[in-house]
C-alpha cells in the first residue's frame, strides 16, 4: 500500500464503489483532521473538510486529532466560520462539515471548560451536555440504520491538555450500549458503530483479523449483540472478520484503503439478515477526481511559499522506527534538536524529550546525489502539531520515575532521547525496570537530588502519554515552536546524518 492514497484516488474509488450500489452510506471513524500536511494544515484544516464534503462523506466518529487544536475548533469545523484569528487564509468563506461528527462518550461540562472557549464555540446553559451527538438514524433503501461514534476514553492521554478543558471521556462500551438501547427505543434494528479505537492484528492479512489484541476484543465482545458493525480505527492497522456476532473492520490510515460494507436487512422488520466487508486498496492507477484535483489547487500557493523553502539537507533517510531497545534514528535527532535549541536560547538545557507518537513522518533521503535536500513542508510532515518546546526543571529522582512511567500498563511507550543514556529490563516488575547504576546524564551519573533541565513539549510536560512524573517540573521557559525548533538543527548541522542508536539499551 505504499504507493496507495490520496484524496484525489480516493474519491474516484468511492464514486466507484457508490456507482455498483446507489444504497450507500459513506462514512469515517476519526482523525480527518490534525496532523495533517501543510497544504491542509496553514487553513486549520478546511482544505480536509472541504474535501471529505466533496467525497461525500455523510457521518463521522470523533477521533482524537479532531481535538488537536479544542473542543471549540471541532465545534467550528461542524458549523463553519472563520477562524477567529487567522480568518479564512484561502479568501473564500468556511462552510464547515456537510457531514455529522458522533461521540457518545465525550460529554462536555461548561462550567469546568474555559469561558472563552464556551463563548467562542457559542455553547448556552450551564448544564453538561454531549458534545455531539451520539447518535444518528439514516434512511437508506427504505430502511432505518443507526449509527453511534466513539471515541477511545484513553483519549486524555494522546492530546493536549489545554484542547480539552470541561470534556469527560467516558467508557466505550457503556456508552455504546446505551445508544444501542435508546436506538432500538426507536425501533432501529440495524446498529453501526463508527469508533475511533482499533486493535493490533499479528497477521498483515488487510481482510483478516489473525492474532487480534485483546482489548479489542473485550470491547467488542462488551458491546450489545444489537450493534452488527464495528468500524474502528486509531491503530492505523487494517483489518476485517468477525468478532463474536459483530463485524469488525479497520482500514489502516492516510486514506489507503476503503472499507466495502454489505449489509442485507430484512425490509419487513429492518434487521440485518447478513453481513460482509472487503477491504479495498485505494490504487492510483485510477483517474483523479477533477473537484479534488482543483481543490487542492486553489490551496497549494499558499502551501508551496511556506514549505517550500530548503532549510537544509540529509546524508541518509532519518527514519522514525525503532530498533528493538525502542530508539529510532529520526528520534534521536529530534530530541537533540530540542536540547541543542533550549542551550542555544540561554534557558539552559542538559536533557532532550520527544514522544514517539509525536513524530508522524520519515525524513527520506530521494536517493542520487549525495546529498538530499530538506524542505519546512517535509519537516512540518514529521512535526505537525505545533506544539511548544518548554525547558524546566526536574530533580533526578522525578527524572526516574519519569522513565519507569513509560512502561504503562497496556502500552510501552519509550521517549526518544538526548543528553541521557540508560538500560532497562523489562522482565523486572513495573516500577523498577530501569537499571539505575546505567542511568547517566551528559555521561555522568545521575544525581536524585539534582536538579536538571529538560527540554521537551508542552504536551507532554501537560501529562500527555501518561507521563504524569512530568508534572513536577518547575521554572519554565518557551524555547519555540517543534517544527521550528527542527527546522533550526536540521539548518545548522547540515548535511545531517540519522541518530546514533545508542542512547538506550534493552537488557531483556
Amino acid at each position: 500500500m505504499s504507493v496507495a492514497g490520496g484524496v484525489e484516488y480516493l474519491a474516484t474509488h468511492l464514486a466507484r464503489l457508490k456507482a455498483t450500489s446507489p444504497n450507500t452510506v459513506v462514512v469515517s471513524a476519526g482523525d480527518n483532521i490534525g496532523a495533517s500536511p501543510l497544504l491542509s494544515s496553514l487553513s486549520h484544516d478546511e482544505a480536509s473538510i472541504e474535501a471529505l464534503n466533496l467525497a461525500g462523506v455523510e457521518l463521522s466518529a470523533v477521533g482524537n486529532h479532531e481535538l488537536d487544536e479544542g473542543w471549540w475548533e471541532l465545534y467550528r469545523m461542524q458549523k463553519g466560520g472563520c477562524h477567529p484569528v487567522d480568518g479564512c487564509q484561502d479568501g473564500t468563506p468556511f462552510t464547515g462539515a456537510a457531514f455529522t461528527y458522533l461521540a457518545a462518550n465525550i460529554t462536555l461540562d461548561p462550567q469546568r471548560a474555559d469561558q472563552q472557549a464556551v463563548s467562542r464555540a457559542g455553547v448556552e446553559g450551564r448544564q453538561p451536555r454531549a458534545l455531539v451527538p451520539g447518535y444518528a438514524i439514516r434512511e437508506v433503501g427504505g430502511v432505518r440504520i443507526g449509527f453511534i461514534g466513539l471515541i477511545l476514553q484513553e483519549a486524555p492521554s494522546v492530546i493536549h491538555s489545554t484542547s480539552i478543558g470541561g470534556l469527560t471521556f467516558g467508557p466505550e462500551a457503556e456508552a455504546a450500549n446505551a445508544a444501542a438501547r435508546a436506538l432500538r427505543e426507536q425501533g432501529v434494528r440495524a446498529m453501526v458503530v463508527l469508533m475511533h479505537e482499533g486493535g493490533d492484528p499479528a497477521g498483515a492479512d488487510i481482510n483478516g483479523c489473525d492474532g487480534m489484541s485483546d482489548d479489542l476484543v473485550d470491547l467488542t465482545n462488551r458491546m450489545s449483540n444489537d450493534i452488527d458493525v464495528i468500524v474502528s480505527a486509531h491503530t492505523h492497522r487494517a483489518y476485517n472478520c468477525t468478532i463474536g456476532t459483530k463485524l469488525v473492520t479497520s482500514a489502516a490510515s492516510l486514506g489507503r484503503l476503503i472499507t466495502d460494507i454489505d449489509l442485507r436487512i430484512r425490509r419487513s422488520d429492518g434487521e440485518v439478515d447478513a453481513k460482509s466487508a472487503r477491504n479495498v486498496v485505494v490504487t492510483r492507477d485510477a483517474a483523479k477526481e477533477p473537484a479534488q484535483s482543483a481543490l487542492i489547487a486553489h490551496y497549494r500557493p499558499v502551501a508551496d511559499r511556506v514549505g517550500g523553502r530548503v532549510v537544509g539537507a540529509v546524508t541518509a533517510s532519518l527514519l522514525r522506527a525503532a530498533n528493538d531497545a525502542g530508539e529510532s534514528p529520526l528520534g534521536d535527532v529530534i530530541a537533540e534538536a530540542f536540547l541543542e535549541g533550549a542551550k542555544n536560547s540561554g534557558t539552559g538545557g542538559e536533557i532532550g524529550l520527544m514522544n514517539p507518537g509525536g513524530i508522524r513522518a520519515d525524513i527520506t533521503h530521494s536517493g542520487g546525489a549525495a546529498r538530499s535536500p530538506v524542505t519546512y513542508a517535509q519537516l512540518f510532515v514529521v512535526s505537525p502539531f505545533g506544539n511548544s518546546v518548554v525547558v524546566k526543571s526536574l530533580t533526578g529522582e522525578a527524572i526516574l520515575g519519569v522513565l519507569e512511567q513509560q512502561f504503562g500498563a497496556e502500552r510501552t511507550r519509550l521517549l526518544q532521547i538526548a543528553g541521557l543514556t540508560y538500560a532497562y529490563d523489562t522482565s523486572r516488575p513495573r516500577g523498577s525496570r530501569i537499571d539505575r547504576s546505567s542511568v547517566l546524564i551528559n555521561r555522568a551519573p545521575l544525581v536524585p537530588t539534582q536538579r536538571y533541565r529538560v527540554a521537551t513539549t508542552d504536551f507532554l510536560w501537560g501529562g500527555g502519554d501518561e507521563l504524569t512524573g512530568l508534572g513536577s517540573g518547575t521554572d519554565p521557559a518557551i524555547v519555540g515552536v517543534d517544527v521550528d525548533v527542527l527546522a533550526d538543527y536540521v539548518s545548522r548541522h547540515s548535511p545531517l546524518q540519522p541518530g546514533p542508536l545508542n542512547r538506550i539499551r534493552k537488557i531483556r
